[in-house]
């Protein structure tokens, strides 16, 4: 298949896909097509340039280990006026046992509890019920606790490429528009490397 050609497939299959789609699910896709994953890769990185320099207003956006069609940022206003689009909001309990399974994971339900003080029974159902946390197996101690670990959706959830993409504390706030230390006030005193480079370092071996 010709580039141009291979090019309008892919950009297809990312027009009709609302979740990211894997090099390996497009190839699998385009299997009668004769392309393989370099070539599809180099399509792939093409239609981004395409779109990058065609002022349009969305993107190909590297999300979650795929590649999805996104609108950019700044329409956001517009779309959500069109949509009547209320984002979703996680509580600021939620949030705070999301950032410290996000940075600790694998972790088990006393290891959250034991930073937050509190019991994380509810706020673990909800992140499950919104696939936004997974079981991660159980621990290799007495009891065989459960292990929580974050998902694809929650890489989707907030936009990133992948965990080593995950930002400081600080900037999550900032992007969720909580006041300032609304999370991280609770959680520096436990969790005291998680606005700087040990929590780059955190994020990219997890």
């Amino acid at each position: 298949m010709e580039l141009h050609n291979l090019k309008a497939a892919v950009e297809a299959l990312l027009y009709v896909s609302d979740t990211p789609l894997s090099l390996k699910k497009i190839r699998d896709t385009l299997d009668d097509s004769g392309a393989g994953a370099e070539e599809i890769k180099t399509a792939l990185l093409s239609i981004q340039e395409d779109f990058g320099s065609d002022g349009r207003g969305v993107r190909i956006a590297e999300l979650a280990g795929g590649y999805q069609i996104v609108t950019r940022p700044e329409y956001a206003p517009y779309i959500k006026r069109l949509q009547k689009i209320k984002p979703p909001r996680l509580s600021s309990p939620a949030l705070e046992t999301l950032a410290i399974i996000a940075y600790r994971q694998p972790i088990i339900r006393a290891e959250i509890e034991a930073i937050r003080g509190v019991s994380a029974d509810g706020v673990l159902k909800t992140l499950l019920e919104r696939r936004l946390v997974r079981i991660a197996g159980r621990q290799d101690v007495p009891g065989k606790p459960i292990m929580y670990a974050t998902t694809a959706e929650f890489l989707q959830y907030f936009g990133l490429k992948d965990l080593s993409s995950l930002p400081s504390l600080r900037e999550l706030e900032r992007e969720l528009g909580m006041e300032e230390n609304s999370i991280l006030g609770n959680l520096e005193p436990e969790l005291p490397g998680l606005d700087g480079p040990e929590m780059e370092q955190t994020a990219s071996v997890s």
